[in-house]
C-alpha cells in the first residue's frame, strides 16, 4: 500500500500576468521505504510539490493522500500532529545560530511539550545516529557545512517521522560532503526503514541513494519509473539532457582520442555503451577469446545506479577486419551498444 499518494493535483498562483501553474495535473505513489527523487531543472516545481507533501501547501484541486489522510481535511492539532510526522531537510540548514546543537535537535520536542531530560537523551542518541556525538555543545557557527546538514537531518529525525522529506539538501554542499551526506541518509533509511523523498536538480544526487525516480518540467511529471530504467532508457527529451550530463565523461576526452588515433592508426575506435546492467560482464575478454583481435580499453565510464553498473568504454580493436566485424557483431549480440568512432 502506498504512504504517499498524489492525485490529479494541480496548484496554482495569481501572479500579475494571470494564473502561474507551479504544479499541473501531477499523479504520484511513493511506498514504505523508498527513497524517491524528484528531479527537474529550477522552475519545475518540485519545491511547490514538496510543500504540498508536508501540508504548508494545499492543492487547489486535486487529492494529496498521506497515510491515507487526505490532508486537505486536516486542520488544527490534527494538521500539528500530522506534519510531525513528516521530517524536513532544507538547504540552507535553517537552524538557530543561538542556540547549541543539542537544543536545535531539541527544538521540535520542546515545542511538542515532551520534557527536558526525555528531549535531551532523544537529542543525545541522534547526535550520536548523525555521527556527532560530542558535538553537542557546539554551535552551528562552529560547524562545517556537512556537520550543520548532518544536525538539520537529526532534528528533522527528533519526532520519529514517517517520512522525510528533502529539499535541495545537498545543493549547498562540496562533493565530498554531499557523497557523505547522501551516505548518511542511504544508512538512515536502512537501519529506520524510513521513507525518504528527495528534491534535487542534481541527477548524480538520483543515481547515488535513489531507487525510483520522477522527472518534472513546467510543473509536470514528464517521467518516472526505477532509477536503473530511466538511465538505462529515458523516454523524454528533459530526461535524456539529465541522464547524458551524468553520464558524459567527466572531462574532455576528444584530444586524448586524437592523439589516441595518431599512435595508433591502424584498427578501429569504438564506444562501447552498457545498459542492461552487464557492464560487470566479460564481454571485451569473450570477444577477444572467439576472435583474433586485440581490444585495447582507451577511456571507460563506467556508474552505479540502485546496484547497477552502467557507462561507456571507448576501445580499439585491432586485427583482421573480418574479425573485427565479427567481434562487434558478438558485442552487440550481448545487449551492448556499439559506435564505430574512427576505421584505420
Amino acid at each position: 500500500m502506498a504512504l504517499i499518494e498524489l492525485h490529479q493535483v494541480e496548484k496554482t498562483f495569481s501572479g500579475k500576468s494571470g494564473q502561474i501553474h507551479a504544479v499541473s495535473g501531477v499523479d504520484l505513489m511513493v511506498e514504505p521505504k523508498d527513497v524517491y527523487g524528484i528531479v527537474g531543472y529550477s522552475g519545475a516545481g518540485k519545491s511547490t510539490l514538496v510543500r504540498l507533501l508536508n501540508g504548508l501547501e494545499l492543492p487547489t484541486t486535486g487529492k494529496v493522500i498521506i497515510k491515507e489522510q487526505n490532508i486537505a481535511n486536516l486542520n488544527g492539532s490534527a494538521l500539528r500532529s500530522f506534519r510531525k510526522k513528516v521530517g524536513m531537510i532544507f538547504q540552507h540548514f535553517n537552524l538557530l545560530w543561538s542556540r547549541t546543537v543539542l537544543e536545535n535537535i531539541e527544538l521540535p520536542l520542546e515545542l511538542s511539550g515532551i520534557g527536558k531530560a526525555e528531549r535531551k537523551s532523544k537529542a543525545q542518541e541522534l547526535l550520536k545516529l548523525v555521527g556527532l556525538e560530542g558535538r553537542g555543545d557546539a554551535y552551528p557557527s562552529q560547524l562545517s557545512g556537512g556537520q550543520k546538514q548532518r544536525v538539520g537531518i537529526a532534528r528533522a529525525l527528533a519526532n520519529d517521522p514517517d517520512i522525510l522529506l528533502c529539499d535541495e539538501a545537498t545543493s549547498a554542499l562540496d562533493p565530498q560532503t554531499t557523497e557523505e551526506v547522501l551516505e548518511l541518509l542511504a544508512d538512515i533509511n536502512e537501519k529506520l526503514g524510513l521513507t525518504i523523498v528527495l528534491i534535487t536538480h542534481e541527477m548524480n544526487v538520483i543515481r547515488k541513494i535513489c531507487n525510483k525516480v520522477a522527472v518534472m518540467e513546467q510543473g509536470k511529471i514528464v517521467e518516472e519509473g526505477y532509477v536503473k530504467d530511466v538511465f538505462r532508457h529515458p523516454q523524454q527529451a528533459v530526461t535524456k539532457v539529465f541522464v547524458q550530463q551524468e553520464l558524459e565523461p567527466k572531462e574532455d576526452t576528444s584530444s586524448l582520442i586524437t592523439e589516441f588515433i595518431k599512435e595508433n592508426p591502424v584498427g578501429t575506435l569504438a564506444t562501447l555503451k552498457f545498459l542492461e546492467n552487464n557492464a560487470g560482464e566479460p564481454v571485451v575478454s569473450q570477444a577477444i577469446r572467439k576472435y583474433k583481435v586485440d581490444i585495447s580499453i582507451v577511456y571507460g565510464n563506467i556508474e552505479r545506479a540502485d546496484g547497477n553498473s552502467f557507462g561507456t568504454l571507448t576501445v580499439q580493436l585491432a586485427g583482421d577486419e573480418k574479425e573485427i566485424n565479427q567481434a562487434i557483431a558478438y558485442i552487440q549480440s550481448q545487449h551492448v551498444e556499439v559506435e564505430v568512432l574512427h576505421r584505420g
